[in-house]
């Protein structure tokens, strides 16, 4: 059984991008299940959902342009993974801007009490 791309299409990992697609509480739940680190079809991340496989697929499909998960075809079923390094990235960029917010707290709060 091999498996191959299914898409060569590159992702792009800017932060917008990652938040608006963890921004569902569908998406959300699909990152989830897809976390546990083993490829899983269209129909299994259907199972015991209220929703179709089209808008399962849809869901999959932001999140896979976000970069969150990479789909591959295993013979005639599409397999979704997910792959961490964009999280990594969102993680490091909210510590970068964690970290210039408290500079700028810090340097209020030294003015403020000169």
């Amino acid at each position: 059984m091999s498996r191959k791309p299914a898409s060569r299409r590159t992702a792009s990992h800017a932060p917008y991008d990652l938040f608006a697609a963890l921004g569902d509480a569908t998406r959300l739940g699909l990152v989830t299940r897809l976390s546990s680190g083993q490829p899983h079809s269209i129909t299994q991340l259907t199972e015991g959902s209220r929703l179709t496989r089209q808008a399962i697929t849809k869901h999959l499909r932001v999140l896979a342009r976000a970069g969150i998960v990479r789909c591959t075809q295993s013979g005639r079923e599409m397999l979704y993974e997910f792959q961490p390094q964009p999280i990594v990235e969102m993680h490091q960029y909210l510590d970068q801007v964690s970290h210039q917010w408290d500079q700028a707290l810090a340097r209020l709060k030294a003015f403020v009490e000169d």
